[in-house]
Order: structure tokens, then sequence, then C-alpha cells
């Protein structure tokens, strides 16, 4: 393996970062986040079609899968969602994030139109793992992505709309449930199926939507090609002027960087996280597996206990999935902008600390017997606005805390942990909670989920990362900096 920072390679002095981060909000970036963050409108289709159809799986001709089947193949979209990160993450800090844009999605295409002709539990999981492994490559390079193209004053607000707009699919998957499960208009065995295969026409139009996102330019210049870089600004500014736009001067010292070819392995990765920014990998990984096991353990279930408890009927659920994705996405949408004002610490530690509190609340409602299903939904919808916040604000921790050349994979690492810790025991967990038809167990259950938060809560008011309006680079020094002083 190369050394990361070889002392012969030549060095350049770049104004990039700050020259991005002076930019005003234009139509370049609406379009950025449109064709990236789009994914996350994907994956709430596919997570709610998941929930939705669970029913019409367990009773579909010729599947027939349990409630711990419909668990386990939750469990293998998040299992091949955690080993599709650390590929593909590893993959985007080495080859860019553009490149990987069109191979993640291909990934995801692939195995969501081909579990719409599973035949059987085994193949119908085994398609859900391929699928995971494409949203689970999106989420590491578009985040990446994302991140050092919006300016630094914005950066907070848009990556938790851009996370949280994985709920404008949930609706769109619930809609299209009330529709294709509708047990009147189609056969129990085509619905679901036809149900997948959406998810893979949607995709296809996303390919013609990321043609003009350019490569970042932050990634260009430590590759050794800032005269590209360059370019890419200078259009854009270009633009943003032509469309009377002032571009502020860049405020911020230039960087000298050493232009060569870094490539990281596990050694120098985990030298970075564990000695140069522990305190940040302990917070990174407090929050990525609270959130993780909070969410996946009830949505992925959320169809089974409105079924089993509350007798609603499999071709219902999307009308309560409604004000639920309503609730998760207006909850990033209006507290957004406070992580910029406010700050990310007292507004990480709030959400996290509000989602944990109104879930324990809840567990006791639904343990006494108190809920119907419209007051479940109520319910979950009050704690989702918060916990949706929360989680989104996860991934935006992670990416803010560690260097450029290893951000993607940083991602990925936290995703991965924090998905296998939290998210892929959850859904299976939760599912044999369900099948014992107790409702003591599963208020048990979110109590745990709830006590998570909670912590988490805790961890990042003492030791969270001031990040609001600053530059990655103030953030954490990239590894190809010729003076790297770790930033506190």
């Amino acid at each position: 393996m190369p050394a990361p920072h070889p002392e012969d390679a030549p060095t350049v002095l770049t104004d990039i970062p700050a020259r991005l981060d002076a930019l005003p909000w234009t139509a370049f970036h609406t379009r950025v986040v449109v064709a990236l963050g789009i994914t996350w409108v994907l994956d709430g289709l596919e997570v709610t079609l998941a929930g939705a159809v669970a029913g019409a799986l367990r009773d579909s001709p010729s599947l027939r899968l349990t409630e711990a089947q419909v668990g386990l193949s939750a469990s293998a979209y998040l299992g091949g969602a955690v080993l599709g990160a650390l590929l593909f993450g590893w993959l985007t800090d080495r080859l860019g994030r553009k490149r990987l844009f069109w191979v993640t999605l291909a990934t995801y295409l692939a195995g969501t139109g081909a579990t719409a002709f599973a035949a059987d539990a085994w193949t119908f999981a085994a398609c859900r793992f391929l699928t995971g492994a494409g949203i689970g490559g999106e989420y590491t390079a578009i985040n990446s992505a994302i991140q050092e193209l919006v300016p630094a004053r914005y950066r907070g607000r848009v990556d938790l709309v851009v996370n949280g707009s994985f709920w404008i699919g949930a609706a769109f998957g619930a809609l299209g449930a009330i529709v294709l499960l509708d047990p009147a208009l189609l056969p129990v065995d085509l619905g679901w199926r036809l149900a997948f295969g959406l998810g893979a026409m949607l995709g296809v139009g996303i390919l013609l939507l990321r043609r003009h996102v350019p490569e970042s330019p932050r990634w260009l210049v430590v590759h050794g090609r800032a005269a590209e870089a360059d370019a890419i600004v200078a259009g854009i500014e270009a633009r943003a002027r032509a469309h009377g736009h002032a571009i502020a001067p860049p405020d911020a010292t230039p960087l000298r960087l050493r232009a060569h070819h870094p490539s990281f392995g596990p050694a120098a990765v985990a030298r970075t996280l564990v000695l140069d920014y522990p305190r940040r990998t302990a917070v990174g990984l407090v929050l990525m597996a609270s959130q993780a096991f909070f969410y996946n353990a009830i949505f992925f279930t959320y169809a089974l206990v409105l079924g089993r408890f509350f007798g609603v009927p499999s071709a219902d659920v999307g009308l309560y999935l409604l004000p639920f994705a309503a609730g998760n996405f207006l909850g990033p949408l209006l507290l957004g902008p406070l992580f910029d004002t406010v700050g990310r610490r007292p507004m990480i530690a709030g959400t996290y600390l509000a989602s944990g509190v109104l879930l324990a609340g809840t567990a006791v409602l639904f343990d006494a017997g108190r809920l119907d299903a419209t007051g479940q939904t109520v319910a979950w919808t009050i704690v989702f606005f918060f916990a949706s916040a929360a989680a989104s604000s996860a991934y935006l921790t992670v990416g803010e805390s560690f260097p450029l050349e290893m951000r993607a994979m940083a991602i990925a690492l936290f995703y991965a942990v924090g998905t296998a810790v939290g998210g892929v025991a959850g859904p299976w967990l939760f599912g044999e909670l369900i099948g014992t038809g107790e409702r003591r167990a599963i208020a048990w259950g979110y109590a745990a989920g709830a006590a998570l938060m909670v912590f988490a809560a805790g961890v990042q008011w003492r030791w969270g990362l001031a990040a609001e309006g600053r530059s990655l680079e103030s953030l954490a020094r990239p590894l190809s900096s010729v003076s790297r002083r770790l930033p506190p």
C-alpha cells in the first residue's frame, strides 16, 4: 500500500474549498440536491413497500412468508446495505463520487427488478440483499458528494432535508400499496410484484437526472486534477453571475495539498479514526447504532403491528403510512434550519432526547391497550417527527467529522457498524416479538429503543461537534495537507 503522504509528491495551493463555500445558493445546487437526493426517495419507496406488502407476502400463494421470514428479509436488505456501503464506500474514495453514482444505481435497479420475480422465501431474501447493497452504496457516494458541493452555511439543513426525503418515497410507496395491494383490483400474488417493479421503473428515470452532476472538485484536487476542479467551480461561478448572483470572495486561507492519488487501506483508516479522532468516532458510532435500531426495528414491522394487534387489512396499511411519512419528512424540513443557526450540538441532542422520551410514552400506552390503530399512528407520527431529524443528523455528523480522502469510507463504516449492531437485528427481533402476540414483549422492545436514543442524546450533548457554518477542511484537515494540525 502506498504511503498516505509521500514526501516527494508535488504540492498544489488551492482555494477550491473556500470558493465552493462562498457560493450563493443557485440552480446548480438545486439540481445536485434533486439528482442525488432522489436516492432517498427510492429508499423510502423500497422500505415502505417492503413493510406495506408484509401481509401480502404472508398471503401470497407462492411465498407464504411467516412473520419471522418477513423480518428476516428486512434484515437481508439491511445486511446487503451494510456490505454494499463498505465496498462502494471504499471505491467512492478511490475512484471518485461520480463514477459510483452509476454503479450503485445499477445495482439497485438489478436487485429491485429481480425482487418482482422472486419464487420463494430464499430468492426473495437474496433479491432484497442485492437491492440493499445498491442503496448502501448510494448512501456513501451521495452523502459525501452533497456535503462537498453544498456551501457550509447551508450544509446542515440541506443534508437533513435530503436524508428526510426518504419519506417522500415512503408516501409514494404507501399510495402505491393502496392500489396495488387491493385484492379487488389485482390478484394477491401479482400486486406485490408490481410494487417492486415500480421501484425499478423509477430508478431508470434517475439515470437521466445525474448526467449533469459533476465530480466533487474537492476530490479532484487531492487526486492531482486541480485544473478540472477549477474549471468546474469557475463554471458554477460564471452561471451564478449570469443569473445576477454576487460571488463573495473566499474568506479562508488557501490550502497546500500534496496532489497525488491517495489510497488509504484499513490500517490508515483505523489509525485516523482511533488515534486522530477517537471522540468523534465514539459519538458517530453511538448516534448511528441507536437511530438504526430505533428506526429499522419499528418501521420494518409497522404493517405487522397494525395487522396483528389492530386488525388492519394489508390493503389498508398504506393509509396509515401516509400521515406517518408526512411527520417524518416535516421533521427535517422544519427543524433543519435550526441545525445551522441554533447549532448541531443542542439540536442533535434535543431531537434524540425527544424521540426517546416520546417513544417510551408510546410503549406505555401500547402495553396498556389505550391506543387503537389511529391513535397508534398519531403517536408514531409525533415520535418520528423528531426521530427523522435525529437519524438524518447522524449521517451529517459522520460526514463532517473526518477528512475528505476517507469521507465516503467513514460514512460506510459507521453506517455498517451502526446498522449491524442496531439495524439488522432489530427487524428480526421485533418480528419474533410480534409473532408472540404479547403486547408486553413488544413494549419492552420499544423501551429498549427509547433508552438507546436517550443515551445517544447524552453522548452528543457532552462530546458533540459544533460544525455549523464551518468548512469541511476546518473541521477535519485533509490527510494530503502539507500542514496537518488536527482541529479540536
